[in-house]
Order: structure tokens, then C-alpha cells, then sequence
């Protein structure tokens, strides 16, 4: 039987890898329901080809689901991490040294993805996931 810390543990991963990937899932699911004509013009004007901005499906759709399920979880989180870079240097490069307007960091919100990503990749997914240790990338 799992002692009371590791259960808290890995029910603190569990908490973690659902809001992190849930809530960047949001995102994902507004591009598939509206489309990424505005990823695909940032993507154009940093003269990348277009296929790069479908790029966004993987890290905002597919790894987050990952992510949740605990399935490959260590690499999921990592390509959130990643999709938060690109995003950040695409879209949000320069709010970089920039406060809004209540005070905070204007790229708090990716940092925190991005950050979040890292935490994961370096937690693991927990017992709670349905991988529960059996690949070597979770």
C-alpha cells in the first residue's frame, strides 16, 4: 500500500499535468474551431514556411492531451514548453520587458505555460496517469 506522501505527490502531478495541459487545451480548441490565419502571417513575416504554424496543433492539441492522459508525458510537456517559446518569440517578443496594464509581466501567461511544461517534464506524470511508469519517456 502507497504511503499517504506518495499518494499526495502524485496526486499533486495529477493536479498539475490537468491544468496546465487542460487549460492550454482551451487554446487548441479555439484554432480548430477558428483557424490559424494569424499564427500563419507571424508565422510568414519571420519569412518561416507556412507548415511551421501548423506546428501549433501539436503543441496546443495533441500534447496537452498526452499530457492529461499520462501518456508520454515527460516529452508532451516539453513540446508545450517549446510551443510556448515559439509562441512567445513569434507573437510576444516585444511584451518581453513590458508590464500590463494591472501591473504584471505582459508574457506571465506563456511563462507560466512554458514553466509549467518544465515542471512536468521533470516531475513525471505520477502514478495517476496511464502510462504509471511502464515507458521510459514518462
Amino acid at each position: 500500500m502507497a504511503s499517504f506522501a506518495s499518494i499526495r505527490d502524485d496526486l499533486g502531478k495529477l493536479i498539475l499535468r490537468v491544468t496546465v495541459a487542460g487549460l492550454m487545451l482551451f487554446h487548441g480548441v479555439h484554432k480548430l474551431g477558428h483557424g490559424i490565419s494569424g499564427i500563419v502571417a507571424n508565422v510568414d513575416a519571420k519569412g518561416l514556411p507556412h507548415v511551421f504554424a501548423y506546428g501549433v496543433y501539436i503543441g496546443e492539441v495533441i500534447a496537452p492531451l498526452f499530457v492529461i492522459a499520462g501518456f508520454y508525458t515527460r516529452p508532451a510537456a516539453l513540446v508545450i514548453t517549446f510551443n510556448m517559446i515559439v509562441a512567445t518569440a513569434l507573437s510576444h517578443a516585444a511584451q518581453v520587458f513590458s508590464l500590463g496594464a494591472a501591473g504584471q509581466w505582459a508574457i506571465e501567461l506563456q511563462l507560466l505555460y512554458g514553466l509549467g511544461g518544465v515542471a512536468i517534464a521533470l516531475l513525471g506524470p505520477g502514478r495517476f496517469s496511464a502510462s504509471r511508469g511502464r515507458t521510459k519517456c514518462d
